[in-house]
């Protein structure tokens, strides 16, 4: 990487640094390659090491960058294609899903998902923990909060915990008529857990698509998928019938 002069720029510096930044993961670094330490970028482009973090932040968001722990920041693989979407008129755990059931326990929502469901706060749901992968490498992982009368078949002590269980609940709920779905995406930081299950630090940017499904009427369940957001970009319309697609690497 060679130097620049920031100084006449009239954008942030932090901005014109990005841009010199990503001119050079194209022609000098190779995918997967560890960029030198903050220190050295900072001294080679003579900025303050708070200027540079912010252009890297903006490189990690928008996909370029990757920051892994013990290993350091590394230039990003391309992004993978990732479906958000079922057919519209599909339970989760329906042959064609491509998440994996991980647990299933019994505990209140947050107070924003009690109120999506409709149910009172504090009262005690199913909550349904899922995960998905491409080529190998976590790409979301999923919460499915179901009420207890969405699910009035479901036998208490059937496969009390783990996938099996997790499994048993997708299964009730596929009894049910769905009726429609409703999608909202938006912008957020990972959880302690959810950073855990996608090998990013806490804090890192993140993608929550929260789908509501209806049945008899109401809210039969609610689905909180946490995507990375580092690696996904978002496209709209009908794709091969998916409807709207959540690219993904």
């Amino acid at each position: 990487m060679g130097t620049t002069q920031l100084e006449s720029v009239p954008e942030p510096k932090y901005w014109h640094l990005k841009t010199v930044l990503s001119d050079a993961l194209d022609s000098e670094f190779a995918v997967g390659e560890i960029l030198p330490n903050e220190r050295e970028l900072a001294a080679r482009f003579g900025v303050a090491r708070a200027t540079l973090r912010q252009a890297l932040e903006q490189l990690e968001l928008e996909g370029r960058l990757q920051r892994r722990r013990g290993v350091g920041t590394t230039v990003a693989p391309p992004r993978m294609g990732v479906a958000v979407a079922d057919a519209e008129h599909a339970w989760p755990g329906t042959a064609a899903d491509a998440w994996q059931p991980v647990d299933s326990t019994e505990e209140a929502p947050p107070a924003a998902l009690a109120r999506l469901l409709g149910t009172e706060p504090g009262q005690v749901v199913h909550v349904v923990r899922r995960a998905r992968k491409t080529r190998g490498q976590p790409v979301a992982a999923e919460l499915l909060y179901v009420p207890a009368d969405s699910v009035p078949g479901l036998a208490p002590l059937d496969a009390p915990a783990g996938p099996s269980r997790a499994r048993a609940v997708l299964r009730e709920l596929q009894q049910l008529r769905l009726e429609g779905q409703e999608r909202a995406v938006e912008l957020g930081s990972a959880r302690a857990d959810d950073a855990k299950q996608l090998d990013r630090l806490p804090g890192a940017p993140v993608l929550l698509v929260t789908t509501r499904y209806f049945a008899d009427g109401r809210t039969a369940a609610v689905a909180v998928a946490t995507y990375r957001a580092d690696t996904c970009r978002l496209t709209f319309g009908e794709s091969d019938g998916a409807g709207v697609r959540l690219l993904a690497g």
